[in-house]
């Protein structure tokens, strides 16, 4: 065991990173389990979309990607960042492109496409890594701090202890009518307070710990009282575990929706998804960075080069397998919670991914309560800079307040960071700061402007 732990520590620097080999595959699985769940989502999103009978083909598209690039941020960026299709921009492709705009799947996977070489470019010139070092501190922290929120709300959705209330989030179910019923809430609120005592503990991997025992209750309970209110996908003990990839999606991209817009309504689609991915992925980074501890004082990020290049061709792999755009995932936050420092922690993600190919009906076993909690307490973890904002000057904190409101409120990482960019460059010039704000910031939230005006 001497040699390959010495070969890994080499390899990752992990004595420097102050972590070792099995914290960062305990962070690495930990990250999966809060990921595993776009295994199935996305292919639900996307099925709307392809049609009736490419669930299996997409899920294994969906699990190709997130192994192959997620690989590619561990070896070649060594940071615990893991990648899959992105929420948000697979429902843009289902419900905006296919259902909305009338193209065929494959147009919307040439979308995709387009999007990734656009976001690729911008970082062979360098300026999606000049646009990553203007952007201030205060924004920086504000933007983890969204993220944090964010989280708590995607794991209280996900885990049903809040739902759609008409225009409102409330308590409980989807028809619980604002109360509290069901052994699933239960079980989610148990393994919140549990997990949150073993953190409060210091007990190590506490949230997989707190993720794999709620596991087992939540198996234990459907087997016994059938079904005991989970959904049919979830907390099941599958019948098989082998099962083949379906690689029909692979390569199914048409370029003919250019044709089909137009070259403005083509250029503007490319545009907006283009500019929901750029954003969302820095605000990923710097989030997960400030819970991994790889920031420097200025709050930029090491190989930012390397990073936001994998991410650009992950859009690309993602358009070409059918699985929509990949993105860094913020659920990466909950991996370094754990512990994980370097590029191990996604090597280890990544061949969790990759089994899935072979072995997805297991993915299915863990339930949304589970991972909802983890969410919840990554939420809590990230809270920890809003005392480092500078709240007593209000050109600095009000789009800082933005930024951390309405990214939650509005379910949406770039719209958050949006409100932040413009509120931080108005307020600057009208109070006569303009030396403070750099021109890259004046520009990208022009850019913003033009994207909330032709809706996102």
């Amino acid at each position: 065991m001497t040699a390959p732990a010495s070969a890994l520590d080499r390899f990752f620097g992990l004595r420097a990173r102050g972590t070792t080999v099995r914290r960062e595959i305990l962070a690495g699985t930990t990250t999966f389990m809060t990921m595993a769940y776009i295994l199935f989502v996305n292919p639900e999103i996307l099925g709307s979309a392809a049609g009736a009978g490419h669930f299996a083909a997409i899920l294994t598209s969906t699990a190709l990607v997130a192994a192959v690039m997620t690989a590619a941020m561990g070896l070649f960026a060594n940071l615990p960042l893991a990648l899959a299709s992105g929420m948000g921009l697979n429902a843009v492709v289902a419900f905006g492109l296919v259902l909305g705009k009338k193209l065929t799947y494959p147009q919307a996977m040439g979308v995709i496409v387009a999007e990734g070489v656009l976001i690729t470019l911008l970082v062979a010139t360098g300026l999606r890594q000049a646009v990553v070092r203007a952007v201030p501190m205060t924004l920086k922290r504000a933007i983890g701090i969204g993220i944090g929120l964010f989280l708590a709300i995607i794991g209280f959705k996900a885990a049903g202890f809040i739902s759609a209330g008409g225009a409102l989030l409330q308590l409980g179910p989807e028809g619980a009518a604002g109360r509290l019923t069901g052994f699933p809430v239960v079980l989610f609120a148990l393994t919140l307070v549990f997990t949150a005592w073993l953190v409060s503990r210091g007990v190590r991997g506490a949230l997989l710990i707190g993720i794999a025992i709620s596991t087992a209750v939540a198996v234990t309970a459907k087997a016994a009282f059938g079904g005991a209110g989970f959904a049919p996908h979830v907390a099941n003990l599958p019948t098989s575990i082998f099962g083949l990839p379906d690689f029909s999606m692979l390569g199914q991209v048409d370029f003919s929706f250019v044709a089909v817009l137009g070259p403005l309504a083509a250029s503007l689609a490319v545009f907006s998804i283009m500019l929901s991915d750029f954003f969302d992925t820095v605000g990923t980074v710097v989030a997960v960075g400030q819970e991994a501890k790889y920031l420097d004082e200025k709050g930029n990020f090491p190989r930012a080069s390397t990073v936001l290049m994998v991410d650009s061709l992950a859009a690309i792999a993602g358009g070409l397998a059918g699985a929509s755009s990949a993105t860094t995932y913020v659920e990466s936050a909950a991996g370094a919670a754990s512990g994980g420092r370097t590029g191990l922690t996604s090597v280890t993600t990544a061949a969790l991914f990759a089994l899935c190919l072979f072995i997805s009906p297991l993915a299915g076993i863990v339930p949304p309560q589970a991972t909802g909690a983890v969410l919840v307490l990554v939420g809590y973890m990230m809270m920890r800079d809003v005392g480092a904002i500078a709240w007593d000057d209000p050109t600095e904190s009000i789009p800082a307040f933005l930024t951390v409101t309405v990214m939650p409120f509005t379910y949406s990482i770039t719209n958050g960071i949006g409100a932040g960019f413009v509120s931080y460059v108005l307020l600057k010039l009208a109070g006569g700061k303009a030396r403070e704000v750099h021109p890259l910031m004046i520009g990208a939230s022009i850019a913003f402007v033009v994207y909330f005006a032709i809706g996102g």
